[in-house]
């Protein structure tokens, strides 16, 4: 499905500007229409899916608990 640069921008949460910066520096792939930029919305399901991981990632680095360190000896 082909949107707008407006739809693209709310899409992903980035400002208009940034996405015609990306378009015109080929980082996202659009196509031209005679008035408007184009953009594929099937590009950004990779990216979702690895930014979801990511966040589950992280989540559980948060999560993990500090392990006490061995080397540690009390000498009270």
């Amino acid at each position: 499905m082909y949107k707008t640069v407006a739809q693209t921008a709310k899409d992903i949460h980035m400002s208009e500007s940034q996405v015609i910066r990306y378009v015109l520096h080929g980082r996202i792939r659009s196509v031209y229409d005679g008035e408007q930029f184009l953009i594929n919305s099937q590009q950004f399901t990779t990216y979702f899916e690895q930014l979801e991981q990511l966040k589950h990632e992280i989540d559980i680095w948060k999560a993990t608990p500090i392990p006490e360190d061995i080397d540690i000896k009390d000498e009270d």
